[in-house]
């Protein structure tokens, strides 16, 4: 049994270990994404956040820090230690995966505020659409 057990790791092990870092990273956030998508409807809250739901590819990580800035206003109204928890460790690898990147001067991108205010589903379902965007050019 101990053997099928370690065999069982060590499959899991080698597909993550096949992922390139940053790629593995991106997939993530995305499941920590859905996992505040799920706990957001069992709490009921119904906030709207500036939302990028048509960002360019040369604006990308605009988009992205807009996103973990509203990921903040989600942090404040749920008041939930386990959305904490998530949004934390969310932000600490979007992070690392963006300090990685050339650090460029996106010109002509829309500031937070310039954004249109979204439900949370639907800012969920566009944060999740930039981070495949990073994900399918790594």
């Amino acid at each position: 049994m101990n053997i099928l057990l370690c065999r069982t790791v060590i499959k899991e092990c080698c597909i993550s270990a096949s992922l390139p870092k940053t790629e593995a990273n991106w997939q993530y956030v995305i499941n920590d994404l859905k996992t505040i998508e799920h706990l957001i409807q069992s709490i009921h809250m119904d906030a709207t956040l500036y939302t990028e739901s048509d960002a360019h590819p040369n604006c990308k990580v605009t988009a992205m820090q807009c996103f973990l800035l509203e990921l903040r206003v989600i942090l404040h109204e749920s008041k939930n230690a386990t959305i904490y928890e998530i949004i934390e460790n969310l932000t600490m690898l979007a992070n690392s995966n963006l300090s990685s990147i050339e650090n460029k001067t996106e010109l002509g991108c829309k500031e937070c505020e310039e954004l249109e205010e979204k439900s949370i589903k639907e800012f969920l379902k566009s944060f999740v659409h930039i981070v495949q965007m990073f994900i399918n050019t790594s």
